[in-house]
Formats: structure tokens, sequence, C-alpha cells
């Protein structure tokens, strides 16, 4: 979430003190679910030491030194604004005139002025009852206090996120969107239970903080989209997509299986936890909003919401082909990471979809150093994208890692161990 809009007013729920955090989802193997806390921090870090109401900065004028206690409201709340996202986690217990600060809606319209910040990416246990986050601006692993409301029901887990807000689902279909950083959260009007193959959540900047949360549900060829719009509090009535008329294959429904190189039956049916089954993105392009999605086959599948169609991408790999799959957005491109086997070694690439001649380019792969540590390991890959980087947790029972990948230098860091103690 960005700190900027990490501090949107849900308005009607009351707040979690003991939250301080937000996310966007994904789900590791039988051990965490990654997601994306669109936290985009400043650059400008203000607080590169411990907080401490007695420090002061001191300008050179007729005044001689000034003490922040010496600021009046308004100069205050402009300044903590540009604090880095994890200085604001501490800034509530400095001193009690800063936690009214960091209460007050002039501080969090001030805070949604501010450019985006460097990214932080949130992760939850198995059990959904802890919670982390990396801060990429610290390049550190940070532990978070869990939403109460969450430890109240453990059947609520993030499914989507944007603008700093988190959204949550249960098994019952119920929705809560939360920012984790000031605890306010609200619960959105019930929906109608369907058959879900996608949730992505849109935020608007500015100081009305409004928000969007689409869900894409249905059985091929008959698939349509409902919206939830923050400003009305209410759900839209549902709209039909119809196939796209270039698009001449059918979508894979059905599973096909195949002898493994070990001789294990596989299915190429793709088996997800109930986070990652919802995993989705979306771009704008050329004025047209487009979500993409991973069908149960492993296919991608991209949903015009403005021309009202979708289309089903060419295969990556063949069918038969044992790999691990997901789809992130970077830059504004919605790119797929793939973990495959090849030659007795692991190869990990992300792809591009190519409209023109609609085939798939690669655009980065990871050194084969790197990438061969997880050959033979039955990795599964959960990655997400903020900016320029992209985060990839690959998790099996046999290690756990974490890789940052920079688009723009074209660099893969190894983040250090997490502890979900």
């Amino acid at each position: 979430m960005a700190l900027d809009s990490a501090h949107f007013d849900l308005q009607t729920q009351p707040k979690d003190s003991s939250t301080r955090l937000k996310v966007k989802h994904k789900f590791a193997n039988k051990q965490a679910s990654l997601h994306k806390l669109l936290l985009d921090m400043d650059s400008h870090d203000l607080c590169a030491s411990r907080l401490s109401r007695k420090r002061k900065f001191e300008y050179q004028e007729d005044h001689g030194t000034l003490d922040l206690d010496d600021l009046n409201q308004d100069l205050l709340e402009k300044v903590l604004s540009r604090l880095p996202t994890s200085a604001f986690f501490r800034l509530t217990s400095v001193c009690k005139r800063w936690k009214s600060v960091a209460d007050s809606t002039s501080f969090k319209l001030a805070c949604s002025e501010i450019p985006s910040r460097e990214p932080c990416f949130f992760m939850v246990g198995s059990c959904l009852n802890k919670s982390v986050i990396f801060d990429s601006a610290e390049s550190k692993w940070k532990q978070l206090n869990h939403p109460s409301f969450l430890r109240k029901d453990l059947n609520f887990m993030p499914v989507a996120s944007s603008g700093g807000l988190i959204c949550f689902r249960n098994a019952s279909g119920n929705f809560i969107v939360s920012n984790p950083v000031t605890g306010c959260f609200r619960e959105l009007p019930h929906t109608e239970n369907q058959t879900i193959h996608a949730i992505v959540m849109q935020s608007s900047p500015g100081p009305y903080h409004s928000f969007k949360l689409v869900l894409l549900f249905g059985e091929f060829p008959r698939v349509y989209f409902k919206t939830f719009n923050s400003a009305l509090n209410r759900w839209d009535d549902g709209n039909p997509l119809s196939k796209n008329h270039e698009d001449s294959g059918e979508i894979e429904e059905d599973a096909v299986y195949f002898l493994s190189k070990a001789g294990n039956l596989v299915a190429t049916y793709m088996l997800r936890s109930p986070s990652k089954q919802y995993s989705s993105v979306m771009t704008i392009k050329n004025g047209h909003e487009i979500v993409y999605f991973l069908s149960s086959s492993g296919t991608v599948v991209a949903c015009d919401l403005t021309s009202k169609c979708f289309s089903e991408y060419p295969r990556l790999l063949p069918i038969w082909s044992e790999y691990s799959v997901d789809i992130v957005e970077c830059r504004g491109e919605m790119i797929v990471v793939v973990l495959s086997e090849f030659f007795e070694s692991a190869s990990l690439r992300m792809w591009r979809y190519n409209e023109g001649n609609r085939s798939w380019q690669q655009i980065a792969a990871m050194p084969p150093a790197m990438a061969h540590e997880f050959y033979g390991k039955k990795v599964d890959i959960n990655c997400l994208g903020a900016g320029e980087r992209i985060l990839i947790c690959l998790n099996s029972s046999e290690l756990f890692r974490y890789i940052l990948y920079d688009s723009v230098g074209n660099e893969w860091i190894e983040l250090p161990t997490c502890d979900m103690k």
C-alpha cells in the first residue's frame, strides 16, 4: 500500500490500533502467503535513525534553533507525512501529539499527496495468524501486528490489494477491505457467492480515496464481471464477457493427465491454495482496463472490461511439461514468471505477450548458477510486482528462497531468510 494512499479513510468502521500494515495477495505452498503490500515508501529517508521526541533540527535564520514541538500543526503534519512507511509504524508511540497527528484527517490527506515510495512486500503464515513485511527501503524483514479482526476469524484471507488497502475474503464470500496502517476496515455489502476466477482491486489516488473491486466469475464460455464501487457503496448487476472473435481456441477447463519423468501421474489441472487461486492483475492499455488471470490449466486469460470480451493466450510450454507459473504486473505490463526444468537443470524465466504477432517473448532469465539450486526440488513460485521490481517466493518441502528482481538493472538479489516465528 502506498503511504500516500495508505491513509485512505474507510469511514464506516472503527480503528484497530494494533494494526500497522497493508497488502496484495499470493500464497506459498504450505508455508507462507505472499502479498504485495502496496506500501510504496518515499525515497527521502527523513528517519535514518530512531525517532525520538527530543530530536531537533536546526535552520539558520533570525530565529536560530527550532524544536519540532514548536512547529504549528499544519507544518508538523507536512514534515511527518514524508517519513518512510517503516518509520510511520513507530510514529504513534513517540508522544501524544504525534499520535494525534497520525490520527488526524488532514495528516492522512498530506500523506496522500506524497509521491510513490519504496515498495514493501507482505507475507502471512500458512495459518493466516502471523504477518511480516519485507521493507525494500531498508532491505529487512519486519514483524507486524496482525489485524485483530482477522485474529477473530482466521477464515478471512487476503485476495487483492491496491493503494494501501487490502481486500480479505472468507469461504462464505464475504469481503472486508482494510487499511492496516491506520487500522480502519470496512465490510462490503454481501454479494452472491460465485465460482470466481479472479479478484482485482484498483484505487484512485487523491483526496477522495475511492476504490473498486472487480470479480470475474462464471463457467466458460459464459463469463461475467461485477464491480464494487466504494463511492456508491454497492455492487453493480454484473456484465457478460463475450469471446474475442479473433480467438479461435477454447478455454481448457478439463484436466489432461500424463506421466512425469519420475514416472508419476501428473494432471495439468492446477491445484492452488485458496488464496493463490484468485491470482490476477489489471493493466490499462490504450484506455482499456484489462484483467489477466491463470486458467485452471495454467494458460493466461485476458479479459477486456472496456470492450467486454475475453481471449486465451497461447500456452507457454507444452501441456505435458512440469512447471510452476505465476502472473504479475510490472511497469504497467502483464508478465508471466515460469520455473521449469530442462536438461538436468532448473530455469526461471519471465515472458511478455506480443499482441502483434500473438507470441510470447522472453524478457529476463535468472542466472543459471542461481536457478540450478531449484532443480528436482518440486518448487512452487509465488510472485508479486511493485513498480520496477518483482518479488519471487520459491517454496518447497526442502527450501525457501526469496529473490527480488530489478527490471531496470536486470539484477537478481537473494533476500535474507524470513523468520515467521
